[in-house]
């Protein structure tokens, strides 16, 4: 068809509908018939206005490349038909071109500085219809890429408008639908743009995609700050207002936080990923190397974006912001300070700043930290908190100092870490710079807690700890800071003392029985790092934890040998040291109590702590007595056991419960009441258990020895305490002693009642000799009880010597009738019998010498009667009870062995001789005890050693 046949409007309306079918190589060869009627722009309109948007963009990409160059051509293989428009008038087709209404080529976003060429407005109109239409925009690049060349506005918004759009939707993060028209992306704010971008970055790691963040960053927010109109307008207007106010040059440097603004938004970003998500914030400062690394894709053309001021100011945020980010990583693991270290490690890169050692090999070296100057002051602890990006943060700057300052941040937080205290870099800090002596003495708590159970075997671990901990007192610069303390460091233990923290370490090393370790460093070593006092403390206190700790009595294992084994590897240091010497007696006194059974109440085995804090010590005898049969034999160990526990320091404790130091007589004294104490828990417990001749033999042996009066005999106080004469001090009481003998007084045999093994002299009578024994334990607590208990003493004495008149009665009785049997019947050869009468007669006078007395006669007799008072009883108890005793007066001893002649008359008159003696120890007793009741002259012994009453020849 020719290009004559068909009028303008006509060709007009053929064009608008190739355009609508997308015929677009027939409307190609009508553009060439009809170049003057369908110019660039009609034909631009057209296709704006009628051109499918679902249309591909390779379809029609050559037909505008021909409208640019001007040399569109016919194909004859596509020749333009107008049959379409045959029948119709010219009026008619004029009027159908009026009423088409092409959209014009204005884009009224278009900036004022850009050139308003139709073709660029066409093409940035083509890829907004074809995004509203269909939502299409991948096919937006093939659409634009072609001619970028033309316009450099067309080449900024293709980067950063429908680059980062395609990567987010289509590329980077298919899986995501964003319902935002990149109109709607255009009118984001900074801070959503940054949002939107990287709403997904670090949220979809795979195994094959490990460096998504830095891609995220290159390839979506870099093409989009890359063309960032909105600061370049802000930029204009605020220019222009400002030249308005002012007749001044302009300073750039003013707006240089405006023009980075988005940049701004990127690095907050980047620094909550290191609160929230630390492994994002740790791969986008490993793998972006900031602003000025941004992708662009075959669209950038190696172009230069940022001048020099704005690429090293930018430069400078971004370091500070990876340096936050290393602040801001909140989780606590060793994982976590890995991620820091590849921070601190990019960060020195960046800055070109001398490497530093790995994590481990600075943990492993421990070098000095120095050159920190006024970084280390309180007042800088509030950057910790907040404003990290701040130019005002001196903690965040970007510089070698606060470089140092967060590598011996970082080793600090990783050696708590390794032991198990978890902390984190902004706690290290906060210890460091606030120096609170509370706050550090809490971590050092806890890193010893976590220590505590390390190797028991490695010499090599224990010093690496101990060189670990006196570094984070210091920091390792003690020599440098010449002049100061050394006892204070800068480092997070700085505040406390350094021999606090020695002392905790000897306390640790001794509790892993490291014993050889620590007497090399604080014993025998050249340093000596703690004052003798404070080592003598520490190894004490070491050794009384052990032993409180110890759950075995048996001093060969567990704590109470270790507790050993501490105090003689010091042995040196521990030399005339009292606490010393209470240790070792507390561990034999608790090793002699592991021998026995002994349980508390509600089963709970005894514990070598329960000796140590129990209020009455001595008591715990009884209970072993009590819960072992028959050990009450075993009195001399108990003794022991009793003494050692006041040489332990065990029985004279302060109100607060710390151990008063006694002197040597304070010592005895309490030796001596706890030998009376433990005999009489011991007659207790042979009564217990019906062994009365063991309780007898106790009373009469070793009570005799040691018991001493139960009330202190003291003059009355008078009104006038001055003068010459001292106040005679009270005698201790002894209310254990007389307590035992009473109890012992009125034990009655039974069937369950252990047997005598040997009688010597006493009387072959079992219930005489019982009666006789027990008579003589009331006497001996008639000695020795206080005034008020006299009177039941006393009952219980009269009722036994009334069993003992009834018995021997009935033994005389018994024998009379045996002697008459025997001489009249059972005697061959015998003599006549005696007369009846004389045998009356004889038997009448023991009758009368037998009789009982009164409690009246006996009291009225008693003053008469002194001469044969206690003496008599101690010649009876050295004589009567043992027959081999050398040291007897002859008279005894000739009496002794007179005794032992077996005739009846002989036992009868022996029987009736110990009696009196016993009567008249009691009534020597009742006289030194009760006499002044009947105005009894006071009892004084003769030189014979007899007592006799005063006043008598």
């Amino acid at each position: 068809m020719a290009g004559l046949d068909v009028s303008p409007a006509k060709a007009i309306l053929l064009a608008v509908q190739l355009a609508t079918k997308a015929d677009i190589p027939t409307l190609q060869s009508l553009i060439a018939q009809h170049s003057k009627t369908l110019h660039r722009e009609l034909v631009l309109r057209i296709l704006l206005s009628h051109l499918p948007e679902t249309v591909e963009s390779l379809k029609y990409v050559s037909l505008l490349e021909d409208l640019v160059s001007g040399g569109t051509t016919e194909d004859s293989k596509y020749p333009a038909n107008n049959h379409t428009l045959a029948e119709m008038s010219e009026i008619e087709a004029q009027k159908k071109v009026r009423k088409l209404h092409l959209l014009h080529l204005k884009w009224p976003y278009a900036p004022e500085d850009d050139p308003a060429d139709p073709f660029v407005c066409f093409l940035v109109l083509r890829a907004l219809r074809i995004d509203e239409s269909t939502g299409l925009i991948a096919q937006l690049p093939g659409l634009l890429e072609p001619f970028l060349h033309h316009s450099m506005y067309l080449r900024t918004w293709m980067i950063s408008t429908i680059l980062p759009l395609v990567r987010l939707n289509y590329e980077y993060h298919p899986g995501i639908v964003t319902l935002l028209t990149i109109s709607e992306f255009e009118l984001l704010d900074d801070k959503a743009g940054v949002n939107l971008l990287l709403s997904r970055t670090g949220k979809e790691e795979t195994k094959n995609e490990t460096k998504s963040v830095g891609r995220d960053l290159r390839g979506l927010i870099g093409p989009w700050m890359y063309g960032d109109s909105r600061w370049k307008r802000r930029k204009l207007h605020r220019n222009s207002e400002i030249r308005k106010q002012v007749a001044m040059p302009m300073n750039d440097s003013l707006f240089a936080n405006e023009r980075c603004v988005g940049w701004e938004e990127v690095f907050q970003w980047v620094t909550k990923q290191a609160a929230t998500s630390w492994k994002t914030a740790v791969e986008a400062v490993e793998q972006w190397d900031g602003p000025g690394d941004s992708d662009f894709g075959s669209y950038g053309d190696g172009v230069i974006w940022l001048d020099e001021n704005d690429q090293q100011h930018l430069e400078r945020r971004y370091a500070r912001a990876a340096i936050a980010s290393a602040y801001l990583i909140s989780e606590e693991s060793i994982e976590a300070l890995n991620g820091i270290d590849r921070i601190l490690s990019r960060i020195i890169t960046l800055m070109d700043q001398d490497r530093t050692p790995t994590l481990q090999a600075a943990a492993a070296l421990l070098s000095p930290v120095f050159g920190l100057g006024d970084v280390l002051s309180e007042k800088n602890a509030l950057h910790l908190r907040n404003d990290f990006l701040s130019d005002q943060n001196i903690l965040t700057a970007p510089n070698e100092t606060s470089l140092r300052l967060l590598h011996a941040l970082l080793v600090s937080t990783y050696i708590c870490m390794k032991t198990g205290h978890k902390l984190t870099i902004r706690r290290a800090g906060e210890l460091a710079l606030l120096q609170n002596e509370q706050e550090q003495g809490i971590t050092l708590s806890r890193l010893m807690m976590n220590i505590v159970n390390g190797p028991k075997e490695d010499d090599k671990y224990w010093i690496r700890v101990r060189n670990e901990l006196l570094w984070l007192h210091s920091w390792g610069a003690e020599e440098l800071s010449e002049g100061a303390d050394a006892t204070k460091g800068r480092g997070i233990l700085g505040k406390l003392r350094q021999d606090l923290i020695e002392t905790e370490i000897l306390k640790t090393l001794l509790k892993n029985t490291r014993y050889s370790l620590a007497k090399s460093i604080y014993e025998t070593g050249p340093d000596r790092p703690l004052p003798r006092k404070v080592l003598v403390e520490t190894i004490i206190s070491s050794a009384m934890n052990a032993y409180d700790n110890a759950t075995n009595a048996n001093k060969t294992r567990g704590g109470v040998k270790q507790c050993l084994d501490i105090l003689t590897t010091f042995h040196d240091t521990l030399k005339e040291s009292v606490d010393q010497d209470q240790l070792f007696h507390l561990v034999d006194v608790t090793h002699s109590i592991g021998r026995y059974r002994l349980v508390f109440k509600q089963g709970e085995p005894f514990k070598p702590v329960s000796l140590r804090v129990h209020g009455d010590p001595i008591s715990i005898i009884g209970k072993v007595l009590e819960q072992n049969p028959k050990s009450y034999a075993k009195i001399n160990d108990f003794i022991d056991m009793g003494q050692n526990m006041v040489k332990a320091g065990l029985v004279a404790r302060s109100v607060s419960g710390h151990t008063k130091p006694l002197d040597v007589d304070q010592t005895r004294e309490q030796e001596s009441i706890a030998e009376k104490r433990v005999v009489s828990m011991c007659i207790d417990a042979s009564l217990v258990e019906d062994d009365f001749e063991t309780a007898y033999s106790y009373v009469t042996t070793r009570l005799r020895k040691i018991a001493g009066p139960a009330q202190a005999r003291t003059p009355e106080p008078t009104d006038n305490e001055s003068g010459l004469f001292a106040k005679v001090p009270a005698q201790a009481m002894d209310d254990w002693s007389w307590r035992a003998a009473l109890q012992a007084g009125k034990y009655r045999r039974t069937a369950y009642t252990t047997r005598p093994t040997h009688l010597g002299n006493a009387s072959g009578n079992p219930e005489i000799r019982h009666l006789e024994q027990r008579m003589e334990c009331l006497a001996q607590a008639l000695r020795l009880a206080p005034k008020a208990t006299l009177p039941e003493i006393i009952n219980v004495f009269r009722r036994c010597e009334e069993e003992l008149e009834t018995h021997v009665k009935q033994e005389t009785e018994q024998e009379a009738a045996w002697d008459a049997q025997g001489d009249d019947q059972a005697m061959p050869g015998g003599f006549a019998a005696t007369p009846m009468k004389n045998n009356a007669a004889a038997g009448a006078s023991r009758a009368v010498e037998e009789a009982p007395l009164s409690l009246l006669d006996l009291s009225v007799a008693s003053a008469a009667r002194a001469q044969r008072s206690l003496a008599a009883l101690s010649v009876f108890r050295s004589t009567g009870s043992d027959p081999s005793n050398h040291n007897a007066p002859p008279a005894a001893r000739e009496s002794n062995d007179s005794s032992r002649v077996a005739t009846p008359d002989s036992a009868a008159r022996n029987t009736t001789r110990k009696r009196d003696q016993l009567k008249n120890a009691a009534v020597g007793g009742l006289a030194s005890g009760i006499g002044w009741l009947l105005n009894a002259p006071p009892v004084r012994n003769n030189e014979d050693g007899e007592d006799v009453p005063h006043g008598s020849p």
